[in-house]
């Protein structure tokens, strides 16, 4: 189905006053029940995306990590098993995972001897069962667990969404028996900066001559075409596989 921009606009409107909830998705649906829940989830996601880049920031103060880690504290120690780190989250508006990860750099910034690494802060993320205390692992997992937008799990459901989209796409092609190269083979040849797939003969497509495709397994709304733009597709015009396409 073939979404119209007052429609996109309505439904991003929508979005303006809701928590990045799964009830709230299930509301969405109902109100727009014509349209999938894949694309409203990916709406769903931008939109709440642009909104934490927007006050990414203020959340990152001194200040504002020393309250929500005293808040922290005061919480789990009236109630270490309440979703104390969740319920904060959503109190001030900002992504459970990102906010369990404030949480977690000030704890062991606060009981390690040396600073903590990217690598050790991703690490324990991805398994909480690393962090060494349990009131705290339990608090990131169920952060980690209940946010839709952010964080390892998220991740790992877009890789693999991403991944099935472009095994979808290789096989459209081979039932339509078009002649391509993929990625890998593409790399092979050493080129750096390649679309997921290459008409070796081009097609047409309502008009337009298509040489090359980009598969992305998310809604494409104005902000993401310009920011593809800017950081793949420009790359591909000049590269010297275009030149002899």
């Amino acid at each position: 189905m073939i979404l119209t921009k007052a429609q996109y606009d309505e439904i991003a409107q929508c979005l303006v006053s809701v928590p990045p909830t799964r009830q709230s998705l299930r509301k969405l649906k109902q109100r727009f029940p014509s349209q999938s829940q894949a694309t409203l989830l990916s709406i769903f996601s931008q939109e709440y995306q642009k909104h934490i880049k927007r006050t990414h920031a203020k959340h990152h103060t001194s200040e504002a990590i020393e309250s929500y880690y005293q808040r922290y504290l005061n919480g789990v120690g009236r109630n270490g098993a309440a979703p104390v780190l969740l319920e904060l989250a959503n109190e001030v508006d900002y992504a459970p995972s990102l906010m369990a990860r404030i949480i977690l750099e000030r704890f062991l910034q606060e009981h390690e001897e040396t600073p903590p690494s990217k690598s050790v802060i991703n690490s324990m993320l991805r398994d909480p069962s690393q962090i060494p205390d349990g009131v705290l692992a339990n608090q990131v997992y169920q952060c980690i667990v209940n946010d839709c937008c952010y964080g390892p799990l998220v991740d790992c459901i877009k890789h693999a969404i991403g991944h099935e989209h472009e095994v979808l796409l290789r096989d459209l092609l081979l039932e339509k028996s078009l002649s391509f190269l993929d990625e890998d083979q593409l790399r092979a040849k050493g080129y750096d900066k390649t679309p997921d797939f290459i008409l070796q003969v081009p097609v047409a497509v309502e008009g337009h001559i298509i040489h090359w495709i980009e598969s992305k397994a998310s809604f494409g709304d104005e902000c993401s075409h310009h920011a593809y733009l800017h950081d793949q597709f420009w790359s591909y015009w000049n590269s010297d596989w275009a030149q002899g396409a």
